[in-house]
């Protein structure tokens, strides 16, 4: 029998694919001058540099979106409306990315980075309350290993507060801002039940 979810999985893969599609749209084809060529694709370095973590966030959040659609087999009206809040932000990557790719390296790029990172604050929330809206309102499947579950939701407990670390990060170091950027979304890529042991594993250990 064909999930309830099957038609709100395949709108939201077409939202992911074009969100996804608009960023390289962002990248300005250098015009014929007397500037040598190489030379001006040379200075899109920031715009390359945005769409390549860009296009890595947005994959691996349509990664997680269809992780989190394995387990979730039925929907209602809140559901499809906090969905809808997610592919707003999902939506709105590529503005941010623009942004990042027009005042990195100039005396702006602080806010630049600040209102980017911002934006997946806003995503790691709205997929936080996705998940724990489907699991405790019982829209997951019958044969969902609860445990597998709660890994899930241990793993998306991070991302609000390690995304706005990222944001404050910014004010001392635009660099290490976008590498902790980076790292979170190899972090977001591995599947919780691994990334969970990671976390585990790093925790520092109290004698009782």
């Amino acid at each position: 029998m064909e999930k309830e979810t099957a038609r709100i999985e395949a709108f939201s893969d077409g939202v992911f694919a074009i969100a996804i599609t608009l960023l390289i749209l962002e990248i300005k084809v250098p015009t014929p001058s007397s500037v040598d060529l190489s030379h001006q694709l040379l200075q899109l370095w920031p715009s390359f540099v945005a769409y390549v973590i860009s296009f890595a966030f947005i994959g691996i959040m349509w990664i997680n979106h269809h992780r989190l659609f394995t387990h979730i087999h039925r929907s209602d009206n809140a559901l499809m409306f906090v969905n809808l809040l997610l592919l707003l932000g999902v939506t709105s990557v590529p503005y941010p990315t623009a942004v990042l790719a027009q005042h990195l390296g100039h005396p702006s790029q602080r806010t630049a980075v600040i209102f980017y990172q911002g934006t997946y604050v806003a995503i790691a929330i709205f997929f936080n309350v996705l998940w724990r809206y489907a699991k405790s309102h019982h829209l997951l499947g019958k044969e969902v290993d609860m445990a597998a579950a709660d890994k899930i939701s241990t793993q998306y407990a991070f991302g609000p507060l390690m995304y706005l670390m990222c944001m404050g990060l910014a004010w001392v170091s635009v660099t290490a801002s976008l590498v902790v950027n980076i790292a979170l979304a190899c972090f977001f890529a591995v599947p919780a039940e691994y990334s969970t042991r990671i976390v585990k594993r790093q925790a520092p250990t109290y004698p009782s």
